[in-house]
């Protein structure tokens, strides 16, 4: 069996190729979708400023919801200060620190703010964190007054030198210079402990909300007790920790794991890695599966010939399929190698792609591992041997006879059951197209590419039987003295419906998929930005990105400068959302914008029920969406996780229209207060009387304070201010639609080559090459007429349908040079595919093409 395998693929090379191609290009995208869901689940960050520590003690920054993967939360949970000397007490331990970081920054002699560190909401330090660096090199004292700090080495201070610095909101004061640190990650602003506890309002006889806290407690093992937590001693005392600390949902880490406690946001960087692995796989599977079973569709068809004479001479049906699926696995192995290497190139370059978006930070790595090239393998093997028997199972089910006879033919009726099938599909895809209607969520738009590409498909089972139709209707319109190579190119339409439809589907997938996917994109950010524009009522915002948050007194600066004629701040979080979903539990991570009863002057969220006036104490307004969901209407109460993991019930007081703009939820300022990673406000907005004299105002006023930065809050026509997953979706487009092209272009080429014998026996009865090329070229008109129509109509219904539930009319909002560039590309596809084939059976004797075959 192998032999004859090896026989027939050496035979029908120039078709396997498509298959080849087909399998290289899927592998390549499987791989890389199972690189990003690994890294998801196992990539860790390196310790980094944790590089000293053997054993980090810190809060759980994970909601873990039954049934379901973790979610992470981004703002920093924190751990009782008492900790630290009850932890110092176990035997092995030499140092316990316990770590805080608050907003810090340095500012330059031109009255510029600097940043300190990676993240200016953290750079702040107690001088004690410095034992949980690696290999610290200080030059200098520690800082022991309060107007003393050390800085990074790469800072530029000198020791001795006075600097200006901006620590968690404070105005700006002059410190001392005591000594500098020279460690990987040692960049920030390290002060005296006694001061950081003060500045941070985390000292134990404060008032603030974190009064009596720490981030995470950082512990070093004592030598004796070998290489650091790893060894067996420092396991002993890694598990006493744990032993000390059971019951309060502290976690212990050592090793790897200490890098996710560095910065919360890392799990939510994870997290997304998962949710984009997770929507991208099912795109890749669907396309990869679908170019697969066409290519090799169009393989076998050409094989119909040497298989049913292989039945002729006694083979068995099993044998058959056998053989169909022994040589495209073989075909198939050949191609997987490079396809899983290309995957793994382009996870890394994805990754650079997430980096430089800022959507995850530059030093998480990939996890490089062979699960998913073992995936991959199973995958795209299991698609091929069944996608590879089906295509053979008519021809090994008919007799032999008969299997011989209709080697050079189609089958005359097209497969009802098959056709029926498509309709339907492509009926239950306008049903599910309807689900944007319903749910003004960018989950519910995401739909319209699922409901696009499964119409496609439909349209791939139901196509013989729609094209014959369509030919058989052209034909019968034909007017006598129709040019020969019209009418040969028609009767081939009616004749060959089965091989028209395997190139009509791809091409006719390509526009539906580029057309929804892109569309649904664009909708989306429109409607969003619709919200956005509609709802801001300010026409500036003072923000302070150096800084990790504004200044205090920055708002009530602000209120005085003449022309403002209100102003309010706002901050952004992440909450986990409890509800019940048919009768079953449910949570869903959200995010939440935190405001006061003062944002109703500077936003205006379409309230239709109760008012932003009631937002105080523990309060939340939600979305209309949110609200008919998840029975949360006016004076409901909500079960809510903060973004460090506090568990609070909210009563909502206001229920908005505007949700797709400013989220499914906003928090009252009491209710998020302390719960935050900085408790700084993030933004302020801004509303004046519209005069220039105020717009200078605002521009002077961030000009004289450090760090502050003034901009207009209009949306950027250009699309700078697109959400990073709007670049990466569009990226996605890219490169999926790079696969289908170069696929559909193959599977093009083959099906025109395996036309020689019927090229060559036109050639003999008559026909001149320049009426063969009219004729092709009229089919591949046809061709290229019949994708763009059905892809157009494929589309129509699904984008018709998004437009109406997230703008208010029945087409999606995207550029205009979309659907011309469409256009253009499957014209040139199909003329391409079809002209430099036929030109190049064209150049070989009539005789030789019928003796080739």
């Amino acid at each position: 069996m192998l032999h004859l395998a090896l026989r027939m693929a050496a035979h029908r090379i120039t078709a396997l190729l498509a298959v080849a191609c087909a399998v290289l290009g899927g592998a390549a995208l499987i791989t890389t979708t199972g690189v990003l869901a690994e890294s998801g689940l196992r990539s860790q960050l390196p310790p980094g400023r944790l590089g000293g520590a053997d054993v980090v003690v810190a809060a759980d920054q994970e909601f873990h919801p039954s049934g379901d993967l973790p979610v992470a939360l981004p703002e920093r949970a924190t751990v009782p200060d008492r900790l630290v000397e009850r932890l110092a007490a176990l035997p092995g331990v030499t140092d316990a620190v316990g770590d805080i970081g608050f907003p810090a920054a340095l500012v330059d002699g031109r009255g510029q703010a600097v940043p300190a560190g990676g993240d200016p909401r953290t750079a702040g330090h107690g001088w004690s964190s410095t034992k949980l660096l690696a290999d610290a090199r200080v030059t200098g004292r520690a800082p022991s007054g309060a107007h003393e700090v050390a800085v990074g080495a790469g800072a530029g201070p000198a020791v001795g030198e006075k600097v200006e610095v901006v620590a968690n909101g404070r105005p700006a004061a002059s410190y001392r210079v005591t000594a500098l640190v020279d460690a990987p990650d040692a960049d920030g602003v390290y002060f005296a402990d006694a001061t950081a506890a003060g500045l941070a309002g985390r000292d134990a006889g404060g008032a603030g909300p974190r009064a009596g806290t720490v981030d995470l407690v950082g512990l070093r093992v004592d030598e004796g007790a070998g290489d650091g937590a790893g060894s067996g001693a420092g396991e002993r005392v890694a598990d006493a920790v744990r032993a000390e600390v059971a019951g309060t949902g502290l976690k212990v880490v050592t090793g790897a794991d200490r890098g996710d406690a560095v910065a919360p946001g890392v799990g939510s960087a994870r997290s997304l890695l998962i949710l984009l692995a997770g929507s991208l796989g099912g795109i890749v599977l669907l396309i990869t599966g679908f170019v697969v079973a066409g290519a090799l569709g169009v393989t076998i068809a050409g094989q119909r010939r040497d298989l049913a004479l292989m039945r002729a001479v006694g083979a068995t049906p099993q044998q058959i399929r056998r053989l169909a699926a022994a040589q495209s696995t073989l075909v198939a192995a050949v191609a997987l190698v490079p396809g899983v290497a290309a995957g793994y190139l382009l996870a890394g370059r994805f990754r650079e792609l997430l980096a430089d978006r800022d959507v995850l930070p530059a030093e998480l790595p990939l996890t490089v591992g062979p699960l998913p090239a073992l995936a991959t393998l199973l995958l795209v093997v299991a698609a091929v041997q069944l996608s590879a028997r089906c295509a053979a199972w008519r021809t090994s089910r008919m007799p032999a006879t008969e299997a011989v006879a209709e080697s050079r033919s189609e089958p005359r009726t097209p497969s009802r059951t098959r056709t029926g099938a498509g309709l339907l599909l492509m009926l239950g895809a306008c049903a599910l197209s309807a689900v944007p209607l319903l749910s003004r969520t960018a989950l519910g738009a995401s739909v319209t590419s699922i409901a696009g590409i499964l119409a496609a498909i439909g349209l791939a089972m139901a196509g013989p039987a729609l094209v014959r139709g369509a030919g058989e209707a052209a034909v019968r319109r034909l007017r006598p003295g129709v040019a020969a190579p019209t009418w040969l190119a028609l009767a081939n339409v009616r004749a060959y419906a089965l091989r028209l439809s395997g190139v009509v589907s791809p091409l006719a997938m390509g526009v539906v998929f580029v057309l929804t996917y892109t569309l649904t994109q664009t909708t989306v950010l429109a409607a969003t930005s619709d919200d956005t524009r509609t709802g801001t009522l300010a026409q500036y915002e003072l923000t302070a990105p150096a800084l990790g948050g504004l200044p205090d007194g920055t708002l009530t600066a602000v209120r005085e400068v003449p022309g403002v004629r209100a102003a309010a701040a706002a901050q952004a979080t992440t909450v986990v959302w409890e509800y019940e979903e048919l009768g079953e539990p449910a949570a869903e991570s959200a995010p939440a914008t935190i405001l006061g009863p003062d944002a109703r002057d500077v936003v205006d969220l379409g309230v239709t029920d109760g008012g932003l006036d009631r937002l105080t104490g523990a309060t939340v307004a939600v979305s209309a969406e949110a609200a008919r969901t998840r029975g949360a209407g006016l004076g409901e109460r909500i079960r809510l996780v903060l973004g460090d993991g506090a568990r609070v019930d909210a009563r909502v007081v206001a229920v908005y229209d505007r949700g797709l703009g400013f989220g499914p939820v906003v928090l009252s300022r009491q209710l998020a207060a302390g719960h935050t990673t900085t408790g700084l406000d993030q933004r302020a907005l801004v509303r004046t009387d519209g005069t220039v004299a105020a717009q200078a105002g605002l521009s002077a006023l961030a000009a004289d304070r450090p760090g502050l930065a003034v901009a207009g809050t209009a949306p950027d026509a250009a699309g700078a201010d697109a959400p990073p997953e709007v670049w990466i979706n569009l990226a996605l487009v890219v490169v999926l639609l790079g696969y289908l092209l170069l696929s559909i272009a193959n599977k093009l080429v083959a099906a025109t080559a395996q036309r020689r014998t019927e090229i060559a026996a036109l050639r003999l009865v008559g026909t001149t090459p320049r009426q063969i090329l009219a004729m092709m070229r009229r089919e591949a008109a046809v061709v290229a007429a019949a994708s763009l129509a059905a892809g157009l109509a494929l589309s129509a219904v699904p984008l018709a349908l998004l437009g109406q539930g997230f703008l208010g009319r029945p087409w999606p909002a995207g550029p205009a040079w979309l659907l011309p560039a469409v256009a253009a590309t499957v014209v040139a596809t199909a003329y391409l595919t079809v002209e430099l084939p036929t030109r190049h059976a064209l150049r070989t004797p009539p005789a030789d093409g019928l003796r080739a075959a």
